[in-house]
Order: structure tokens, then C-alpha cells, then sequence
């Protein structure tokens, strides 16, 4: 059965037709509803179901979200498709904005002062646990317990997942904090307040693909005003990156990619120049363009062994090639050694920000407007929908990026 079978399945599928009306507002501890629904993925290449799950409860240190809206996003693609290792059966959605309705036990004041009841919050996909070697380092992108335990098992960081199914208390794992559902438990440390000024549903991307690309131009690539910087895909993440660098004051910003529709919308994210690769030699192009001398930073945002070759080929001497796009496991790039070794190209990976930092100055970028969250997103979905946006993001008929109401 193919992916491309997902909505009709999942359309037909019994469990699909009947959703819970659960309203954040008549949330409270001790008196809270006792179940929630959350899309469930099983194995590749079988559809999505929905499904009662016993209400999640907070540990140490950790907040329940009433869940508004989750982005739609490749990382979760991966895991769906089997390309990237992940148990199942699990929860994805990873990109997220919601209200606290509930502080784990034993949670310190610090933290319930900073997220109250009833806060507006957005979610980072890295999930820092504040106390391992990295963290304590300022380094939440490379936490350790996230990378061991979550992207690992599945799990949260007591190596053990928040999600039951009602009835059988079957264990169903989290990638990243589960967020197709109506309830999700998040580790404190990876929220933010959420302004009344941002919607819901927008601000949800702000999670992972403005988060990844941060990341990616502030801590990798150190983008500096004047720079040249091309992108090498600009679906969600790598659109987010041409938003980011023009904030940062770069001044060529080429967009690469194979649709024409991708690519005129890239202009109203800040490409100076866009390429379709399909038509062209996007390096002999990109090269052209920057006078034959290359551009201080390449970002690939695909994922694939062809475009990090030409991500590397396409920076000037002493130049950064930064790759953020996930591909199958086991994947390898091809890289001329002399090349590298002579000119200094420095080629790096970047999974995301680091969410305790990096969060809330991404908040303020989209409170003040240098962040377009409006022109990023460009589809919301109600939730039973969430199977027919994967399938159409599989077939790359999404531009920019797919968000999911729950509200």
C-alpha cells in the first residue's frame, strides 16, 4: 500500500469520524477531562488513525499543553515513511503552540512563574534538559538526554513516554513532544510565552522550520550583514532561512530549488535571485551571481547526496557549507578532499536552535514583523486532516509549510 493511499484510509477508518470537543477552559486539575485523541502512526506505509489516549500527566519540570496547532513537517515524513529509525507506534508533530493547563509535581516556583496557567506558549522541537554536559554549556541543540532518550526510544527523559491508549494502556512513543494530539507534556525548558499579538496557528512554525533555519544562519553559519548566502531547497525550513538571512543584513540571498512556484514565492522572503535547478547548473549559476567567487554560506535543506555536493562546490574560498535537511539513514555526501583542504571550506551540520536562548528572540522577530509568519504558512488543516497534509507534502505539493488546527 502506498503512502498516496493515507486519506482514504484514514477517511474510512471508523476511529476518524468522531473527535472530542475538550475546550481548555474547562480544563483544571482536578477536574479535567480523563481522555484525549491523538493521531497515531504504526508502522511505514500504513495510514495514520485516530485514537483515545488517557490524558498525559506531567512529571518534574514539565508542563501539559492544551494543544492549538502543530506544523506539518518533513522530519515527521521521514519517520512515516521509514527513512529515519523511530518506535512506533508513536505520536508525531513536533512544531507546536498551546495553553498551559497543568505543572508537573515538584516543578520549581521559577518556572511556574514563568509559564502560569492559562500562558499562551510556543514549543521548540529540541526539547533541552537543562543538566546534561551540552546544556550547561549554552548548548541546547545538542542536549544529550534529548538526542539519547526522545530521537533514541522515544521516551522523555525519565526514559519513559506520557502517552497510554484509553482502555488497553498500550505505550505509545513521542517524537519530540508528540504534538498531533490534543494534549501534549513538554519539558519547561523548551517553551516560550507566546504574545496575544501572534495567532496560534502561525506562530506554530516558529517550533521548528524559523527555529532549524536560526540555528542554522546564527550558530553555524554566523551570518553577518553584507554576506552572500544561498539556500538549496525552500520548502518550510529552507523558506525560514531566506527570512533569517535577510534579517541578519545579507545581501545577495539566492534561493535554489525546481519549482518556478516555490521560487517566485522565495521572493517575497528575501531572495535577491532565485535559481531553478532543474533548467540550470545551479553552481556555475550561483557563481555568476556572486561575481565567480561563490557565497560565504550554502544551506541544503533536502537532504540529499547531490545538493551537498553542490552546497559545497557553491561556497567562496573560506566559505561555510551548512546542512540542515535529514535524509534516509545511512546516507552519505561525496566531498573533493583538495578542495576542501586548500581553500578552507568549512562544511557543518545544524539540527535547530538552542530553545532556552534562541526562542523567545524568534518570538520578538515575529512580534515585530521582520519574521512573516503569515506568508510561511500556507495551508491550516482541521486536525482529521492531518493525514491528507502528509500525503501532499510527500508528493511536494505543499509551498512554504502546513499547519494543523486542534484548537
Amino acid at each position: 500500500m502506498g503512502f498516496n493511499q493515507y486519506t482514504k484510509l484514514l477517511q474510512n477508518h471508523p476511529k476518524t469520524n468522531s473527535f472530542s470537543t475538550i475546550s481548555s477552559s474547562s480544563y483544571h486539575l482536578n477536574g479535567g477531562p480523563s481522555y484525549m485523541r491523538g493521531a497515531v502512526f504504526w508502522e511505514p506505509n500504513k495510514p495514520m488513525t485516530f485514537e483515545d489516549f488517557e490524558m498525559p500527566r506531567p512529571k518534574v519540570n514539565e508542563v501539559l499543553i492544551k494543544t492549538k496547532a502543530c506544523g506539518v513537517c518533513h522530519s515527521d515524513l521521514h519517520v512515516m515513511k521509514g527513512e529515519l529509525p523511530f518506535p512506533s507506534p508513536c505520536v508525531v508533530g513536533h512544531e507546536i503552540t498551546g495553553e498551559v493547563v497543568e505543572h508537573g509535581p515538584l516543578t520549581d516556583t521559577k518556572t511556574i512563574e514563568r509559564l502560569p496557567l492559562g500562558a499562551r506558549v510556543v514549543g521548540a522541537f529540541i526539547m533541552p534538559c537543562g543538566n546534561c554536559f551540552f546544556c550547561t554549556k549554552g548548548q541546547d541543540d545538542l542536549c544529550e538526554a534529548f538526542f539519547a532518550y526522545n530521537r533514541a526510544k522515544g521516551t522523555l527523559y525519565d526514559g519513559e513516554t506520557r502517552l497510554f491508549l484509553r482502555g488497553s494502556g498500550k505505550p505509545v512513543y513521542m517524537y519530540s513532544m508528540g504534538g498531533l494530539a490534543e494534549y501534549s507534556v513538554v519539558p519547561a525548558n523548551a517553551l516560550a510565552i507566546l504574545p496575544h499579538t501572534l495567532p496560534y496557528a502561525e506562530s506554530a512554525v516558529i517550533g521548528c522550520a524559523v527555529f532549524t533555519a536560526y540555528g542554522a544562519m546564527a550558530h553555524a553559519a554566523q551570518v553577518r550583514p553584507g554576506d552572500a548566502v544561498a539556500v538549496i531547497g525552500v520548502g518550510g525550513v529552507g523558506s525560514s532561512c531566506l527570512q533569517i538571512a535577510r534579517a541578519f543584513g545579507a545581501s545577495e540571498i539566492i534561493a535554489v530549488d525546481i519549482q518556478d512556484d516555490k521560487l517566485e514565492k522565495a521572493k517575497i522572503f528575501g531572495a535577491t535571485h532565485v535559481v531553478n535547478a532543474r533548467n540550470e547548473d545551479a553552481v556555475s549559476r550561483i557563481k555568476e551571481i556572486t561575481g565567480g567567487m561563490g557565497v560565504d554560506t550554502c544551506v541544503e535543506a533536502l537532504g540529499n547526496p547531490k545538493t551537498f555536493m553542490q552546497c559545497v562546490q557553491s561556497v567562496r574560498d573560506g566559505g561555510k557549507a551548512v546542512m540542515i535537511g535529514l535524509t534516509l539513514t545511512g546516507a552519505k555526501g561525496e566531498i573533493d578532499i583538495n578542495h576542501l583542504v586548500r581553500r578552507q571550506i568549512k562544511v557543518m551540520g545544524s539540527y535547530g536552535g538552542r530553545a532556552r536562548h534562541d526562542l523567545p528572540k524568534l518570538v520578538k522577530l515575529a512580534e515585530s514583523g521582520i519574521f512573516n509568519l503569515d506568508a510561511a504558512v500556507s495551508r491550516k488543516c482541521k486536525f482529521e486532516e492531518a493525514g491528507k497534509a502528509y500525503e501532499d507534502l510527500n508528493k511536494g505539493s505543499i509551498i512554504g509549510r502546513a499547519v494543523v488546527e486542534i484548537m
